[in-house]
């Protein structure tokens, strides 16, 4: 069975913007005097790199697929996309130093990531929403 490209890249979105529901429900419980070891501060930690990992392989599926959309791509020029690929890999490779610089540069390093990072995941869901929902009343294709 063949899918459309949108619905194959949506799949990784979906993952994605999953640990990002994770990440606010225990952003919820936070609190500043919490210490590092703390399940919520972890599970933060968690669902955040997981969710920034998966974000930046939208980001690559999104490139590949030569789509385009004004919002999205405008926040692709920004600088924290190579920052987000740096963060990915230190997330899925691993990083002798706790606090490597492929963590902590996105956050320092980057020009307002987290409302860039919020920003980006809205566009791609909006993105998705009106792709689908433009195609709801379309004919499924005939089956070869």
């Amino acid at each position: 069975m063949s899918f459309p490209p949108e619905v194959v890249l949506h799949k990784y979105f979906i993952w994605c913007n999953k640990m990002r529901t994770h990440f606010d429900e225990q952003l919820g419980q936070f609190k500043p005097e919490m210490e590092w070891a703390d399940p919520v501060a972890l599970n933060m930690n968690l669902y955040m790199s997981y969710w920034y990992g998966g974000l930046y392989v939208v980001i690559e599926g999104w490139q590949s697929l030569g789509l385009g959309d004004a919002e999205i791509d405008e926040l692709l020029k920004s600088s924290n996309v190579e920052l987000l690929r740096r963060y990915r890999n230190g997330v899925f490779h691993f990083q002798h130093e706790y606090f490597d610089d492929r963590f902590t540069g996105f956050m320092t390093k980057g020009q307002n990531a987290v409302d860039w990072v919020r920003a980006l995941n809205r566009a791609f869901g909006r993105y998705f929403l009106t792709w689908f929902e433009s195609r709801k009343d379309a004919t499924p294709p005939a089956e070869a």
